[in-house]
């Protein structure tokens, strides 16, 4: 637990910043200052409000330095599930924000707030996976049949009695954990997991590829820390940039290494870098992601666009007088990063609060 004093510093400035973003007035503010020291002195901590909260995630989303879109920073849906107290319920909580975010499609940026560390007797709330849909990853004697960077979580889950059925794109189930608690496991609704069937709007053989992925990436292994109140548990949702499928989860070599069956099936001569096999490949794999996106109807924007995006969010917010902070090698994209205005800047990588950060693996 945090000390009472960089309590009372966290919340002074989270208080005035998300005050005055909201139009408070000074009373108004000063009258919620002294709510929250009287709370941390009497009680070692304090509770925000849902506008608090609400305002306080979206604040995260925008200082979060590796984000190239946080252009809609101020439209995320927030869920306040603090009461919930069973696995089930949180379960239950999750799989209805995964409705509600993937929207038929028209894919709403969402996040679902579980109570913050230090409350409650049982220890804080972890939840297991990186994401809320991911493939697993089985270690065999012949490599990983699945996706290798799921396979710790795999083994985890094999241990507590679940079972998958083998194939490169079996959906591993929710693990969560209440402080020293058992961890439960629950399969995800099969009908609220959907998956775009990878094809290209040209060449006719991509299909036989059977490539796939999920519509929409749910992050809940991240730590949000809002005025020095610490949620270890709060998974949220927005939309994919292409590049983030096409050019590293299919393509990286430490993950599905789709490029050099890619490259076979075009033809491409591989005997050389020089060619830039790699390069044709990885341009046609990136087409055929957001072909298949846009084709079934879910939401998708390409690296290029996401970086007009970003510029106009650069430009709002330097409206507002606020400076973007960025993590330069995160904000450029992996396909074509000269390209885009970005990859021309520097940018402060200073850390601000509200964010998101990562912590230490759950896994036993």
């Amino acid at each position: 637990m945090p000390s009472q004093d960089y309590l009372v510093d966290e919340a002074a400035s989270f208080i005035k910043a998300c005050y005055g973003e909201l139009n408070k007035t000074v009373s108004e503010t000063k009258e919620r200052l002294w709510e929250v020291c009287r709370d941390i002195e009497e009680s070692g901590s304090y509770t925000h409000t849902y506008e608090e909260l609400a305002h306080g995630a979206r604040m995260a989303w925008r200082n979060s330095n590796r984000c190239i879109g946080r252009l809609p920073w101020n439209s995320l849906k927030v869920f306040d599930a603090r009461e919930a107290q069973t696995e089930e319920d949180m379960a239950g909580l999750l799989f209805e924000h995964l409705r509600i975010g993937y929207n038929q499609g028209k894919i709403r940026p969402c996040i679902t707030i579980f109570r913050p560390a230090d409350a409650g007797s049982d220890g804080p709330i972890r939840l297991w996976n990186q994401q809320l849909v991911r493939y697993a990853g089985y270690r065999t004697d012949q490599g990983i049949v699945g996706d290798p960077a799921s396979a710790d979580l795999t083994e985890a889950c094999l241990r507590l009695g679940w079972r998958g059925t083998g194939t490169p794109y079996d959906i591993l189930p929710l693990v969560i954990r209440i402080g020293d608690r058992e961890p439960r496991w629950f399969e995800l609704p099969r009908e609220s997991v959907i998956e775009v069937p990878i094809r290209h709007p040209e060449l006719a053989w991509f299909e036989e590829l059977r490539l796939r992925w999920y519509a929409m990436p749910f992050i809940c292994d991240m730590l949000l820390e809002i005025g020095g109140i610490r949620y270890t548990a709060a998974p949220f949702n927005a939309w994919y940039m292409g590049t983030e499928i096409a050019a590293r989860n299919l393509a990286d070599p430490d993950r599905y290494n789709v490029l050099p069956r890619l490259a076979l099936r075009m033809g491409l001569d591989t005997s050389t870098h020089a060619t830039l096999w790699k390069d044709k490949a990885l341009v046609e794999l990136n087409l055929a992601v957001l072909h298949s996106y846009h084709e079934d109807g879910i939401s998708m924007v390409d690296h290029h666009t996401a970086s007009d995006q970003f510029k106009r969010f650069e430009h709002n917010e330097k409206q507002r007088g606020r400076t973007v902070t960025g993590d330069w090698g995160w904000l450029i994209p992996p396909v074509s990063p000269a390209t885009t205005h970005m990859y021309h800047k520097d940018y402060d990588n200073a850390v601000r609060k509200p964010n998101y950060f990562r912590q230490p693996s759950a896994l036993p």
